[in-house]
């Protein structure tokens, strides 16, 4: 009987849909960008928000419905790399570094749905172009195209880059580049990025 009760406390309906929409939508954020688009259930978001299946499905209908409400690109991180190009160029290079590595490491507010958004572009069109316009358009906002045959390019190789060293820390784990902290990431990779994006 006890035992009953708890889970009907566990399980409950939540005081009100809004709160119970945003308790789906956190956990699916947090199990996407932990388990990647395929290895995150409609049953392990309920779980992990304490509520039923029915419960999330009556909210988004499906799991690409729900990964697509959480791709949502917070407003700080666009802030965060609209602001790039405001600052002396000779440190343009260690400010899009800083900006990639905060934005993906930083509070889960921003990273969470920016690492859902690329552990779900491996298998899914939507993240995967939602990622892309995101990336190589923050880059290239700064950049002055008449004057920069190739700056699409250049701005596309310097994401790449960026992108690289995000899927080999939180994505596949590579043990070196784990171990390094931004500060000597910033110190390798902010000249390499200041000779590609700046003539």
């Amino acid at each position: 009987m006890k035992k009953e009760s708890n889970s009907t406390a566990r399980r409950g309906r939540r005081p009100g849909p809004n709160s119970t929409r945003r308790a789906v939508l956190e956990a699916a954020r947090a199990s996407f960008a932990k388990h990647g688009f395929v290895g995150t259930t409609i049953r392990l978001v309920a779980a992990e928000a304490e509520v039923d299946v029915a419960q999330v499905m009556q909210f988004f209908r499906s799991k690409d419905a729900l990964f697509a409400a959480v791709m949502a690109i917070p407003e700080s991180a666009l802030e965060r790399f609209n602001s790039l190009y405001e600052g002396p160029d000779e440190h343009l290079g260690e400010r899009v570094v800083r900006a990639f590595l905060t934005a993906w490491e930083g509070v889960i507010e921003e990273s969470e749905p920016l690492m859902a958004t690329l552990r779900g572009a491996f298998v899914n069109d939507q993240a995967r172009n939602q990622l892309s316009d995101f990336i190589q358009s923050r880059l290239l906002a700064g950049t002055n195209e008449n004057h920069c045959s190739d700056a699409r390019l250049r701005t596309g190789l310097a994401s790449s880059m960026l992108v690289g060293v995000v899927v080999g820390r939180r994505v596949i784990g590579v043990p070196t580049i784990v171990a390094a902290d931004h500060e000597e990431l910033i110190r390798i990779l902010a000249p390499a990025i200041q000779q590609i994006l700046v003539q």
